[in-house]
């Protein structure tokens, strides 16, 4: 027989939340709030980790596998799309049966899929395993988020999203580094390997440590046709960016899914005001600070995830390095993450959001106006300033943009506010992955013939031109076996100066998309309803 402790949590629109209940004592390890922490942040860091970790074995899994540009893409695009169109969904699942199953199977899953991965022997294998990968990661995912909430005393919970939010930017920068000390001195097929000792590890401290937490008002059923409307619609968007370099943005076919996309989200809408126990109550989004945090959340994904997908390419290819190298030119990016996540996180409780998530923003906007000045020949010294710099600016809104979403919702929609704040970060990557290669496509495939002939090359024929196009977007030089070598070093020029142009104007544009988040930024506030949080449902 269960017992139940209740709190009522209020809506965005109350003013006022209910008082939070004392949470009663846990019993030995069970249910401790600092223990549930480590346990949930073992397994956010190794879906965290996969987000970027992959980025620096990309080159490794096309060489290996003989994977084409699209096909490395869908390596990134299938796990975000996945995590995306699955995190709302996600969460509302644990909000009906629990986070911590939800969690459990989620983290279990996860392990799974990544072993499946590392033993794949095709690219359409890697594919459709990250895919599960990203399906169990958004399990995992906003169930944590609830665990905290729920855990956690009204006045520690801050912290806890901080150390949280922190766990998930170090996790997220530190990708590289591992993955490049994995890729240089094992295999690209051990960076998927690693997870499965770190799942089993997260799998036996959840079953010792995690406690179940329900509100009172939690969901007894589902909106089945709001998560497939939901769904189609952002499946729909993601797949017209990602199709539309091949497609053509003229296409017919691009069109008629970005259409689909509409139509959907409009009848999700409408549908969502008419079911008794919708997916998302769309009286969430009348909380502006709410809104705001998600939206940022999304355009911060686009210049981080989209920019680093390029800068990987750009120092193993274009500068020649290692993987191990490589992921140590970007230490500055997860080391001022790992310092500047604590800090945020005291300038947050001192300052409220605003402040930091406005700043920082500003940070990633000049981080990636500089990194849109990297040349074949600068220095790690100058490489290391702008990956710094975004480190810092990335560090207040992974902690404070989580801060706002989760507390300005009510206690029983923890886990939909959770997928929400996952959702709206993988949504940005993959938007991010998808139009940055778009932009990078389209200015190699219009600069490069003409480089090419402008350097005194031979024409190449429209099927030639193809395939140089292909490998230059990622800074690859397409030489051939035999070639001599003052020709070789031309191409090789030519590649690299293209391959630069076309980097160099996708990191403007997000330095573009970063300047318009420091308006969004200023729309945020504390989370009204954060202290309805710790004492919620036992079972």
């Amino acid at each position: 027989m269960t017992s139940q402790t209740t709190v009522s949590a209020s809506g965005p629109g109350d003013k006022a939340p209910a008082a939070p209940l004392e949470a009663p004592p846990a019993a030995g390890l069970r249910g401790h709030p600092w223990l549930t922490l480590i346990t949930v942040a073992v397994g956010v860091m190794m879906a965290a980790l996969d987000g970027t970790i992959v980025a620096i074995a990309n080159p490794a899994i096309q060489k290996d596998l003989k994977a084409s540009f699209a096909d490395v893409q869908w390596i990134t695009n299938g796990y975000f799309l996945a995590l995306a169109v699955s995190l709302i969904t996600a969460g509302k699942l644990g909000d009906r049966f629990g986070h911590r199953q939800t969690f459990l199977i989620g983290v279990t899953g996860f392990a799974a899929a990544s072993g499946a991965i590392g033993l794949s022997n095709s690219i359409a294998a890697v594919v459709t395993f990250r895919v599960f990968q990203g399906v169990f990661g958004a399990l995992l995912m906003p169930a944590a988020l609830g665990l905290l909430r729920a855990t956690f005393p009204a006045e520690k919970l801050n912290m806890a999203i901080g150390i949280w939010g922190m766990v998930i930017g170090a996790s997220t920068a530190g990708g590289p580094i591992l993955g490049g000390v994995l890729v240089e001195r094992v295999s690209w097929q051990s960076v998927f390997f690693i997870n499965v000792p770190v799942g089993a590890l997260a799998l036996v401290l959840g079953l010792l440590i995690l406690r179940d937490h329900r509100a009172e008002n939690a969901p007894r059923s589902f909106d089945i046709l709001g998560i497939a409307l939901l769904s189609g619609a952002m499946f729909c968007l993601v797949w017209a960016l990602i199709k539309a370099p091949t497609w053509g943005w003229g296409d017919g076919r691009t069109w008629s899914f970005i259409a689909a996309s509409v139509v959907l989200f409009a009848l999700f809408s409408v549908w969502e005001t008419r079911v008794a126990e919708p997916l998302i109550p769309l009286s969430l989004f009348r909380s502006v600070p709410l809104s705001a945090g998600v939206v940022l959340m999304v355009l911060m994904a686009i210049a981080f995830m989209g920019g680093l997908f390029f800068v990987t390419f750009y120092l193993q290819n274009v500068h020649g390095q290692s993987p191990i190298k490589a992921g140590l030119h970007l230490l500055p990016l997860t080391g001022m993450m790992i310092v500047g996540s604590p800090l945020a996180g005291a300038a947050i409780t001192k300052l409220g959001p605003r402040i930091p998530l406005a700043g920082g923003m500003a940070a990633t906007a000049i981080a990636m106006y500089g990194m849109s000045t990297l040349k074949a020949d600068t220095s790690s010294g100058v490489m290391s300033i702008w990956f710094a710099l975004l480190g810092l600016g990335l560090a207040p809104v992974m902690v404070g943009a989580t801060e706002v979403i989760v507390g300005n919702a009510p206690m029983e929609l923890s886990g939909v506010a959770g997928g929400l704040q996952q959702a709206a970060m993988q949504i940005g990557g993959s938007l991010g992955t998808a139009v940055l290669g778009a932009v990078m496509a389209s200015k190699v495939d219009s600069d490069l013939a003409g480089n090419w002939t402008g350097a005194g090359l031979p024409k190449l024929t429209p099927g030639q031109l193809d395939q140089a196009s292909e490998a230059v977007q990622v800074g690859v030089a397409p030489v051939a076996k035999g070639t001599p070598e003052p020709v070789a070093a031309k191409i090789t020029e030519v590649a690299h100066h293209t391959f630069i142009s076309g980097m160099s104007l996708a990191s403007l544009v997000a330095a573009g998309v970063a300047a318009v988040a420091v308006l969004v930024a200023l729309l945020t506030k504390r989370g009204a309803n954060a202290e309805s949080g710790a004492g919620v449902g036992h079972i």
